[in-house]
């Protein structure tokens, strides 16, 4: 919704004038609607707004509210308006137009420091309080709204993004080492684990679940939010499990409608974009609006290749979708003039760092232009959904309930799981013994397979000691884990999400689009965590628990189909033919460049060169070659900025 910024002052010394509007300024790239700062004798804050809520067109931000003698700037839509209305005691003449900003500021005035905790939504903010000389902000629990800021010659400034703060008085654009040694080691698409830190040396970050704290020169932080498993939900029957579902979902879609612009939201062939796009469509036929969907599809002439149970075509399943539900404005979009390899320096641009999606970037930025167009205020996704609405793997629960020593369960289960796919019962039962005991598999005599090379130069790796911070956290390696182990470090973890917050919040700024996940909802995730396991597998069904409380509201072709799932940028090669052999000289000048030589593993990336080809397979999109290659490109291309 915003863009906010802010200087401070760490031993009370006069503020210099200029810096705040010079800083400010830095912001010019982004379209705003309105473009305001506040400042006192002890502090500067700004703000450049982008009005997507109703309450958003009479906000003023920042905003200092005299009698509290508080002061804020937000970039901030909080969804438990409701709940926060009855434990703040807000009038109910009052409760309609009120914006967020000033919810955020009556809770902190009722909690204090605590006031995250009662907060569900996406938001930054920053509170000057008067009276005690302090400043107190935080982050939303996964990161959907990012919040930089620099220590730098007596004065703490920070800001939405990062390039207004490597304008001030002390920054420079010095390469954090650290930062880059986790991005080129992690394998995922994890940018890093260290959370207070950026690409550059003197820019920091306020991590996810975090709050940060400043008074008397002292900074200090503090996390308010660790998602941990609630006791369990006991309920009388599989459809009352199912209207609690129904109740707490639906109220996570209907929460992130509030814009006063139109709706817009993705919607693939799957379960967790059809639910969102499934009760939004509803509700907004009630309010006589419609639902503008936006799907992508392979460019013309892509040929697809077996890639298993995977479908690169999406279309047929999502107009199912669209039939069933109604109310939808469908955008069915290929983007036939973008591709991964040219949109490489306008993604740095967003995103002020290198990343590791290149595969997918180009129809994520497409689809925000598109939504753009369409005067889109919200865009609604389902990004999450595999950890928590669509939760249950049907093999996993299997081998969990043999760790578990529950015979008759798992023999039930593994039953009706065979009958039901048509399955091998030799097969699934191996794959189901090595999920169940992951760590013994690592101890049997492996099939030999080429490893891929590592990205980063195994003396950088040595230098920084990369590999022994990422093992602490249990991160590279998971083979000896279990699913459910992975999905209680994605919640506990911050990590994990932050890069799809960053991607969020630099999106919507560039575009005045804002991503919006009900699937990420809190309330939703403290409900999926507390959900018996037996009810997300049910007689040999994955994700039983939205297969069952979506009946009627997705078509069955869709809500069952337990055999085809799609993939986006399948055909990413294809795209880069046209290109192909200026992205191979490319990738030949990174490996010589004195540049790299110190960062990347260009003896390994050399090899994975040389097996990628001239006339490359459309499935190598998939291959770790072309993984590893691309994700060095990204790197390459930053340092060269650097320099």
């Amino acid at each position: 919704m915003s863009a906010i910024a802010g200087i401070y002052p760490l031993q009370h010394e006069p503020l210099d004038p200029e810096l705040g509007p010079a800083l400010m300024q830095q912001l010019n790239r982004y379209p705003a609607d309105e473009f305001m700062t506040w400042q006192s004798k002890d502090i500067f804050l700004g703000c450049l707004s982008q009005w997507v809520t109703p309450q958003s067109l009479r906000e003023t931000l920042p905003f200092y509210d005299a009698e509290r003698k508080l002061a804020i700037t937000a970039d901030a839509i909080i969804d438990n308006r409701e709940e926060l209305f009855e434990r703040l005691q807000v009038p109910r003449g009052d409760r309609v137009s009120i914006p967020d900003s000033l919810l955020i500021l009556l809770a902190y005035e009722k909690w204090g420091d605590q006031a995250p905790v009662y907060l569900v939504g996406d938001f930054a903010f920053m509170i000057w309080d008067e009276r005690k000389r302090a400043l107190f902000g935080a982050r939303d629990f996964s990161g959907n709204r990012t919040l930089y800021f620099l220590r730098s010659r007596g004065l703490l400034s920070f800001c939405t993004v990062i390039h207004p703060l490597l304008s001030m008085p002390g920054a420079d654009r010095t390469l954090n080492e650290g930062w880059a040694s986790e991005f080129l080691a992690i394998h995922t698409r994890t940018d890093v684990s260290d959370l207070y830190s950026t690409v550059y040396q003197s820019i920091e970050q306020l991590p996810p679940s975090h709050s940060i704290s400043v008074s008397g020169g002292n900074i200090s932080f503090s996390r308010y939010c660790t998602l941990q498993a609630p006791p369990e939900l006991r309920l009388r029957s599989d459809q009352e499990y199912e209207e609690a579902f129904r109740e707490v979902f639906g109220q996570a879609v209907r929460d992130r409608l509030r814009t006063h612009r139109a709706v817009g939201a993705n919607l693939s062939g799957g379960l967790d974009s059809g639910s969102v796009v499934s009760f939004a469509a509803a509700e907004l036929r009630r309010q006589g609006q419609p639902l503008h969907t936006f799907s992508s599809y392979p460019v013309d002439n892509f040929v697809d290749f077996n890639i298993g149970k995977r479908v690169a075509d999406e279309r047929p399943y999502i107009q199912e979708t669209i039939d069933h539900v109604g109310n939808i404005q469908p955008n069915f979009l290929n983007f036939p003039h973008l591709s991964p390899y040219n949109d490489i320096d306008e993604w740095l641009d967003i995103m002020e760092m290198p990343y590791k999606f290149i595969e997918n970037s180009y129809w994520l930025k497409g689809i925000f232009e598109q939504a753009q167009m369409k005067n889109i205020g919200v865009l609604l996704s389902g990004q999450r959904g595999n950890w928590s609405i669509s939760w249950g793997p049907a093999l996993d629960y299997q081998a969990k309930l043999i760790r578990e020593f529950r015979w008759i369960s798992f023999y039930r289960e593994n039953r009706k799981y065979n009958e039901s796919m048509g399955a091998n019962r030799k097969k699934v039962f191996q794959i189901v013994g090595k999920k169940a005991f992951p760590a013994l598999t690592q101890l049997l005599p492996a099939k030999q397979h080429e490893a891929p090379p590592d990205l980063i130069h195994p003396d950088f790796a040595r230098r920084t000691e990369v590999e022994e911070r990422l093992r602490v956290l249990g991160i590279n390696s998971g083979s000896s884990q279990t699913i459910y182990d992975i999905r209680r470090k994605h919640f506990e973890q911050p990590h994990v999400w932050n890069v799809n917050g960053t991607v969020a919040t630099k999106l919507s700024l560039k575009y005045r689009v804002w991503d919006r996940d009900p699937t990420n909802d809190l309330r939703v995730i403290r409900f999926c965590l507390s959900v018996p396991e037996s009810q997300y597998v049910q007689n040999g069904v994955d994700r039983s628990l939205i297969r069952r409380a979506m009946k009627g509201l997705l078509p069955d072709e869709v809500r069952l189909n337990r055999k085809r799932r799609g993939v986006q940028g399948a055909d990413g090669i294809y795209r880069m033919l046209p290109k192909w052999e200026a992205f191979l000289q490319e990738l030949r000048e990174m490996i010589k460049d004195p540049r790299t030589s110190a960062y990347l593993n260009n003896t390994g990336l050399a090899e994975c060169l040389n097996r990628l080809g001239s006339e490359p397979a459309p499935s190598m999109i998939f291959n770790s070659d072309f993984r590893l290659l691309t994700r060095g490109l990204v790197f390459y291309r930053f340092l060269k900025r650097l320099s």
